[in-house]
């Protein structure tokens, strides 16, 4: 069985196949985020791409749990000068083979720049093809229409989920996520990036009526430590 939990904002913990996965893990400086990076556990910690609200625990959780950084190369490199011994670097289109599944990075329309001021690489999104179905993480986008080239998994399976950003402004909002849908097909889909401050904050009930009057998904919303699974 395959469990995600939503961390708050962009961040996501996955439990597969015997393994624990982090996706942009930011907690200590989170709002909303009801858990800290001392607390999470994590044999690979996926990164997609290097503004602060997604990379800020990456390094110290690495350090101390010894994950595998997963990311586009020049995060791997970032990450890989300040200690962190194992990262598996990617670039769009690329997929990677690990014990938990096959691993892809996706395209995302967005920006990307580390902390401190480094170049970050392309964005990115991810791709999972896991043991109990594909599993899409648009992250930080804006609405593209090769969405539609994820509909389906590696192996050519339907999307089981897909996770997308609703919060407008630096990503696609509610209404294009809705065309985002139509174009994914996913058995159910669950909003990120959004509430997390003033400038991002969305009626996520008018959302999920939207996405069950205009799409075949389902919608499944989470409060920061709810869970769901495959």
């Amino acid at each position: 069985m395959t469990k995600l939990t939503w961390l708050g904002h962009g961040t996501w913990s996955i439990e597969t196949a015997g393994k624990h996965l982090l996706l942009d893990p930011f907690l200590d400086d989170s709002p909303v985020a009801l858990v800290r990076s001392a607390d999470v556990v994590a044999d690979y910690i996926l990164v997609s791409h290097g503004h602060y609200d997604h990379v800020a625990d990456v390094v110290k959780i690495a350090l101390r749990t010894g994950a595998t950084v997963v990311s586009n190369f020049e995060i791997c490199e970032w990450v890989a000068k300040q200690g962190v011994k194992q990262t598996e670097p990617m670039n769009l289109g690329g997929s990677i083979a690990t014990p938990f599944g096959r691993v892809k990075s996706t395209i995302a329309h967005h920006s990307s720049v580390l902390p401190d001021g480094a170049a970050g690489g392309n964005p990115g999104g991810f791709l999972l093809t896991l043991a109990d179905g594909a599993v899409y993480f648009a992250c930080d986008t804006a609405l593209f229409s090769d969405m539609a080239l994820y509909a389906r998994g590696e192996n050519g399976a339907p999307l089981e989920l897909a996770v997308l950003p609703i919060g407008d402004r630096f990503t696609m909002g509610p209404s294009d996520s809705i065309e985002a849908i139509k174009l994914l097909r996913p058995r159910r889909v669950l909003p990120a990036h959004y509430n997390t401050w003033p400038p991002i904050a969305q009626d996520v009930d008018a959302w999920t009526k939207r996405v069950r009057d205009e799409t075949d998904a389902e919608p499944v919303v989470l409060k920061p430590g709810e869970s769901v699974s495959l």
